[in-house]
């Protein structure tokens, strides 16, 4: 699938690559506080789906884990602190994302949005609950959706008809 990808012009592809970042900072500071725990977790899920992940995605998520750390370094510094602002700037930066997911096959691009929210959601379970694992606040449950990116769903059924 990574060829599906970097078939992509280089800055599309770089969009989806800088999705992961940012969606990791819109998770973590949906409630105003970003914790460090999230954002190590971020950082390890990514380095374990570059090994664990479809074969089809991991490489992309190999490619995402090298300036993964700069990435969220520059976004952190560079974004406004006051919660609503900084949500209103990601989530208009994720929409770009949109435009790109529909210049893929439908099944590449149901696969990297399956994959965008799955990773968003493990960013929301990093804090809170049981030892700090498994809990998803109600600012966290608002974005892990990804409203801000059409869903994209795909069916092998459509193909055999």
């Amino acid at each position: 699938m990574i060829e599906h990808l970097k078939s992509l012009k280089a800055a599309d592809y770089q969009t989806l690559k800088d999705a992961v970042p940012l969606i990791t900072i819109l998770i973590a500071g949906a409630d105003g506080k970003i914790e460090v725990g999230q954002l190590e977790w971020a950082q390890k899920i990514t380095k374990i789906r570059s090994y664990k992940m479809e074969e089809e995605l991991a490489d992309f998520y190999k490619e995402v884990g090298i300036d993964f750390q700069d990435k969220l370094d520059d976004i952190l510094r560079t974004y406004p602190m006051d919660v609503k602002e900084r949500t209103q700037l990601l989530s208009e930066k994720l929409k770009e994302v949109n435009p790109v997911l529909a210049k893929l096959e439908p099944e590449i691009a149901s696969k990297v949005y399956k994959s965008f929210t799955s990773f968003a959601r493990h960013v929301a379970q990093a804090s809170g609950g049981f030892l700090g694992f498994f809990s998803i606040n109600e600012h966290e449950a608002k974005l892990i959706g990804l409203p801000m990116i059409t869903p994209v769903v795909y069916s092998n059924e459509e193909e055999e008809e």
